[in-house]
């Protein structure tokens, strides 16, 4: 069995796409993986599954929670060694980082070149990003609420769906 996590994006948002966590671990566990867990209110789920590749998984889990649900879900669907690199190839120091709070935004797709190098060319003199293949780290110094680096933001430059975590969501769930 293979270790994975699942980032479901937007989900218990603003009152929107609820749903609880025993509930998901339950749709989860209906696909047949093992040792499901989740971890807090915004999507996060690690299990086993023999599958070896992560974007079947994630179009079987996307399906899934269509029909459960009845509304679309992204889902991006990692290793742990996946998500243990995206730790270890954290491009900003800890000097940098200390300077404000880190985020990553998983892409659902590596993006085109043109529209990566189109994102990474806006500055707003506060938040800084950068990219590594298939996440952009963003530095917030001012919090990510009133950052210009929103996930809706790197989706429309990058024209990839996205999802977002905080550094220490990221951390954690690769310790769990």
């Amino acid at each position: 069995m293979n270790k994975y996590v699942a980032l479901l994006r937007g989900i218990n948002v603003s009152g929107q796409k609820i749903i609880k966590m025993d509930a998901l671990k339950s749709i989860f566990e209906a696909l047949a993986f093992q040792n499901v867990k989740t971890y807090i209110q915004s999507g996060n789920v690690i299990f086993e599954a023999s599958v070896t590749e992560p974007e079947l998984l994630a179009e079987s889990i996307e399906k899934q929670l269509r029909v459960e649900l009845g509304y679309e879900i992204t889902v991006v669907v990692k290793t742990l060694s996946e998500l243990e690199e995206v730790i270890q190839h954290n491009p900003f120091t800890e000097n940098e980082a200390s300077e404000g709070k880190l985020y990553v935004s998983f892409l659902s797709k590596e993006p085109v070149a043109e529209d990566l190098a189109a994102l990474l060319s806006v500055q707003n003199g506060v938040d800084e990003i950068r990219a590594l293949e298939r996440e952009v780290y963003i530095l917030c110094r001012q919090g990510y609420g009133k950052s210009q680096f929103s996930n809706n933001f790197i989706e429309k430059k990058l024209r990839v769906p996205a999802t977002t975590r905080n550094w220490q969501t990221v951390n954690k769930l690769a310790n769990m």
